[in-house]
C-alpha cells in the first residue's frame, strides 16, 4: 500500500462522520499522488500527510445570546486552527444552520492550501457557527456576534489567527465583533479582516474574491488563446463573490446571464443588471424575486428542492460556480458538456463534487478549483493585515492592482507545477493537481525546516 493510501484509510477511520472533510482531503491527497510518490522516503519519515491532514487545534464552544423576546438562544462556535507553517492562521468566520465540525474542518483544510498560493504569509484556518442570521434583527445580530467573540477572542489575535468573513458574516458581523474584541482585549489590533473602511478596513476588500476569480480566469484563457470578450457566463450564488464576479466579467467585455439565491435563480438573457441585483441583496437583503419584478427581461424560476441547480442548464461558455459546496454534480455537468462550456472557474469553496470534476476535465473542460480561482479574498484579506501593520491605508487601484499580479501569478505557479509534474486530464493540464502541488510543495518546505512541531 502506498503513503497516501495508507493515510487515508487512516483519515477515514478517524473521520468516518465528516463527509466534505474526506472528500475534501481525498481530492487533495489523490491530486499529490506525483509529488508525494517522488518524495515518499523523506515525508513518511516526517509523517507530512499524518501531520497536514491534522489540525492544530480544533475549538468548538457554547454561543448563548438573547433574542428580541428576551428568550435565550444557544448555538454552538466553531474554530479550527489547521497550520500555522508559514503564517498566523487565517480563515472565515460562516455562520449558517448547516456548519458542523467537517465542514468547518474542510473549509480549513482547504485554506491551508489556498493561502499558501496567494504567495503571501499566511496558515489555515477557518470557524464559524449554526447560527442562521437571515430574519434576526441588528440587535440581535450584535447580541449573538458580542457571545461569540467573548469566547474567540482567547484564541486569536494579529500574529495568532486573523478570522475574516465569509457565507452569512459580512461588514455588519465583522463589526460587531471586532467592537467585542476591542472591549474585552483592550487593543486595536488587526485581529479581523473585512472590516470597515473607518477602522482599519481595505479598499478592494469588498470586490477582491469575485474580481479575482476573473482575473484568474481570464489568465486561464489567455494562454490557451482565447478571449473572454463576448463570452456568455452562468454564474451560481448572489452574494458577494457572485456580484463582484458578474461585474469585473461585464468590465472585461464578458455577459453573465444567471445568478441564484437559496430560493431560485433568475435567467437574464441582456445581462445581469448589477447595480439593480445590488440593491435588491446589499440593501434591501431581499430575494431575487425582487430582481425578476423590477427586470422584464429576466426570468425568475423557483427551486424546486436541494439539488436544482438550473443555472448550469443555460448554454454558456464560461460557468462560474459563487454560492456554497457541492453545487454542481455531474448531472449539472454533462449539461454544461452538453452546452458546449470552455471552463469552470470556482469562486466558492469545493463547489463542484468530485465526479462532476472529473467528468468535465476528462472532456476537454479548462477546470480550475476554488484554492486557486477564489484565492483573491484572503489574499487581499492579507494586504488589509498589511496596511493594518504598517498603520496605512492604500488607494483602491493600488491594492486591485496587486491582487490582479497575485491572481495572474497563481495561475502561472499551477499552471508550472502541473507542467512540472506532467500532470495531464483531458488533454489539459491539470491544474487541480497543479493547484495542491504548488500549495502543498510550500507548506511542507515550511514545516520540514521548522522540525517536529
Amino acid at each position: 500500500m502506498s503513503y497516501v493510501d495508507e493515510v487515508l484509510e487512516v483519515v477515514r477511520k478517524k473521520n468516518a462522520d465528516q463527509p466534505e472533510f474526506l472528500q475534501a482531503v481525498t481530492e487533495v491527497l489523490e491530486s499529490l499522488r506525483p509529488c508525494i510518490d517522488a518524495n515518499e522516503e523523506l515525508y513518511k519519515k516526517n509523517a507530512i500527510l499524518e501531520r497536514i491532514t491534522e489540525p492544530d487545534r480544533q475549538l468548538m464552544f457554547r454561543v448563548p445570546w438573547v433574542d428580541d423576546n428576551g428568550q435565550v438562544q444557544v448555538n454552538r462556535g466553531f474554530r479550527v486552527q489547521f497550520n500555522n507553517a508559514i503564517g498566523p492562521y487565517k480563515g472565515g468566520l460562516r455562520l449558517h444552520p448547516s456548519v458542523n465540525l467537517g465542514i468547518i474542518k474542510f473549509l480549513g483544510f482547504e485554506q491551508v492550501f489556498k493561502n499558501s498560493l496567494t504567495t503571501l504569509p499566511i496558515g489555515g484556518g477557518k470557524g464559524g457557527s449554526d447560527f442562521d442570521p437571515k430574519g434576526k434583527s441588528d440587535r440581535e445580530i450584535m447580541a449573538f456576534c458580542q457571545s461569540f467573540m467573548t469566547e474567540l477572542c482567547k484564541y486569536i489575535g494579529a500574529d495568532v489567527d486573523v478570522p475574516a468573513g465569509d457565507i452569512g458574516t459580512g461588514a455588519r458581523e465583522i463589526g460587531f465583533m471586532f467592537g467585542q474584541y476591542k472591549r474585552i482585549r483592550g487593543m486595536f489590533e488587526g485581529v479581523l479582516t473585512g472590516k470597515g473602511l473607518t477602522y482599519g478596513g481595505s479598499l478592494a476588500r469588498t470586490e477582491a474574491t469575485g474580481y479575482g476569480l476573473l482575473y484568474l480566469t481570464n489568465a486561464l484563457l489567455k494562454d490557451h488563446d482565447i478571449d473572454i470578450a463576448g463570452k456568455t457566463c452562468a454564474v451560481s450564488g448572489a452574494g458577494n463573490v457572485a456580484i463582484y464576479a458578474i461585474q469585473k466579467a461585464h468590465q472585461l467585455g464578458a455577459k453573465c446571464v444567471t445568478c441564484s439565491d437559496s430560493t431560485g435563480w433568475i435567467y437574464d438573457p441582456e445581462g445581469i443588471d448589477v447595480d439593480l441585483l445590488k440593491e435588491v441583496k446589499e440593501v434591501k437583503r431581499a430575494r431575487l424575486t425582487e430582481y425578476a419584478a423590477a427586470r422584464p427581461s429576466a426570468q425568475y424560476h423557483e427551486k424546486k428542492n436541494a439539488d436544482d441547480h438550473g443555472v448550469w442548464s443555460v448554454k454558456c461558455d464560461l460557468a462560474l460556480p459563487c454560492a456554497t459546496q457541492n453545487e454542481l454534480n455531474l448531472d449539472d455537468a454533462k449539461m454544461l458538456v452538453a452546452n458546449g462550456v470552455i471552463s469552470v472557474t470556482e469562486g466558492a469553496n469545493m463547489p463542484t463534487t468530485l465526479e462532476a470534476t472529473k467528468y468535465l476535465q476528462e472532456n476537454g473542460v479548462l477546470f480550475v478549483g476554488g484554492k486557486a480561482a477564489n484565492a483573491g479574498g484572503v489574499a487581499t484579506s492579507a494586504l488589509e493585515m498589511s496596511q493594518n501593520s504598517e498603520r496605512l491605508s492604500w488607494t483602491f487601484e493600488e491594492v486591485d492592482g496587486k491582487l490582479k499580479g497575485i491572481m495572474e501569478t497563481i495561475y502561472a505557479n499551477i499552471s508550472d507545477a502541473a507542467k512540472r509534474y506532467n500532470a495531464t486530464v483531458g488533454g489539459n493540464a491539470d491544474y487541480v493537481a497543479g493547484a495542491n502541488i504548488a500549495g502543498f510543495e510550500k507548506v511542507v518546505n515550511a514545516m520540514l525546516a521548522q522540525g517536529v512541531c
